[in-house]
């Protein structure tokens, strides 16, 4: 499976406004200059997250965009599936497709792309985004950016 640019732009997105969670809405030019994404495509992305809702527009001068849950409650798979569609790699373990292949019931390469999608699945649905808020925190500790010297 090969995700978009859609499905990482989205995760990035979403990974910026976690961070922001609790501090207000914030503005897509913002969250565009912070992740470097385009503004008018992360405006199509957004509205897509909107629709499903994962995130909630406030509207005014002081407006912007929220998460529409606590981010330890919204999971990369949440996001994925929003944006890319089923994480299944072929149609015949895609649960939203009706059974097309005659050959399903023998077809043994069937059960491999089964496993490969479980797989995935597990991954992207055990991080949420304040895994992923606590990783970047991790990171900025280790590269040094909480170095005090006294």
């Amino acid at each position: 499976m090969k995700l978009s640019t859609k499905g990482q732009y989205g995760v990035r997105a979403m990974f910026e406004l976690a961070m922001q969670y609790g501090q207000g809405p914030v503005s897509l030019k913002l969250v565009a200059e912070r992740q470097d994404i385009s503004e008018h495509y992360l405006e199509q992305i957004i509205a897509g997250l909107r629709k499903a809702g994962l995130v909630n527009s406030i509207r005014g001068a002081q407006g912007g965009y929220v998460l529409a849950r606590d981010p330890a409650e919204i999971t990369v798979g949440d996001i994925i599936r929003v944006l890319e569609g089923p994480v299944a790699p072929v149609d015949c373990v895609n649960d939203d497709i009706p059974e097309r292949c005659t050959r399903a019931s023998q077809c043994i390469s069937k059960r491999v792309w089964a496993k490969v999608r479980d797989s995935i699945e597990q991954v992207i649905d055990s991080i949420t985004l304040a895994d992923m808020c606590k990783d970047a925190e991790k990171m900025k500790y280790d590269e040094g950016a909480f170095m005090y010297h006294i």
